[in-house]
């Protein structure tokens, strides 16, 4: 799995994080990195340190490369597999010592977060194994590193939903408020866009609603599995429906087994805790 140009401009994201990255971190220079010769040479590995996902390989490459092109980077383990025997290395570097030490920081923050956010949308994707439901992420995540994020969800078997606010619609409660009711809203919107239509509901009235108009995607806001369950044998098939808000670890197999398409999971995003990786000279 790698990062590419025709994956929602990876690279181009990429190069304006680890840009305003090492800007932030190295600013006119690394000066405890002049104890080192510059001439010396060295090799490191980077190590995880805890069970987990694979992802952000490409990213701490890209770190490396962008300060000299002389570090050669090898992988050592696939993005999105799984490790479980530690510790684990996961690449090896060779190259200018100046360079490795200081890009260290940034890669290894890189690393640790799409990690962490690839091994928690794998534990989320494996509680609902074979029930069909796809597990999705939201726009919940940092502000600049969207496309590094929702790439990791990826490497933990997730699927993104909308990218953001111009490539798919997603009507929530205060649109619909401000639009005068649902009607209204799902009128207007279908006057200015192609795009399918996704409508917010948390009751099962609103869901007779959103049916009636023929909404091709209802999201069920809120609901316990019970209500999910029930709203799954109203659609009947009519339209694709997602489940989110409030989705645990320890829920999300319930949600599944009540019969939805999706559910969207936003602390896979929000909530990940960035896994221990650590850099080693060797």
């Amino acid at each position: 799995m790698a990062l590419d140009m025709t994956d929602l401009n990876l690279d181009l994201d990429l190069a304006r994080v680890i840009t305003e990255g090492l800007a932030e971190d190295v600013g006119s220079g690394d000066v405890t990195s002049l104890a080192i010769d510059p001439a010396q040479r060295c090799q490191a590995l980077l190590v995880l340190q805890e069970e987990g996902t694979v992802a952000g390989l490409p990213a701490a490459r890209a770190v490396f490369a962008q300060l000299d092109l002389d570090v050669a980077f090898t992988p050592l383990v696939e993005e999105g597999q799984q490790v479980d025997e530690l510790p684990q290395a996961l690449a090896r570097l060779e190259g200018p010592a100046r360079a490795i030490l200081t890009g260290e920081r940034l890669a290894l923050n890189l690393l640790a977060r799409l990690c962490g956010i690839a091994t928690l949308t794998r534990r989320y994707v494996d509680a609902v194994a074979g029930t069909g439901v796809a597990i999705l992420d939201t726009r919940k995540t940092t502000p600049g590193l969207r496309a590094l994020e929702k790439y990791a969800v990826r490497c933990g078997g997730g699927r993104n939903h909308r990218f953001g606010l111009y490539d798919a619609t997603l009507l929530k409660d205060n649109h619909v408020r401000l639009a005068g009711g649902v009607g209204p809203a799902v009128e207007r919107l279908r006057a200015q866009t192609e795009l399918p239509l996704e409508l917010e509901v948390d009751t099962l009235d609103q869901l007779e609603e959103a049916l009636a108009l023929g909404v091709e995607r209802i999201l069920l806001d809120n609901m316990s599995p019970a209500s999910v369950r029930q709203a799954v044998a109203r659609a009947a098939g009519r339209a694709e429906l997602e489940v989110s808000g409030g989705v645990t670890l320890d829920t999300v197999r319930a949600y599944a087994d009540a019969g939805p398409d999706f559910i969207s999971v936003g602390a896979l995003t929000h909530s990940a805790r960035s896994l221990d990786v650590s850099l080693e000279v060797v």
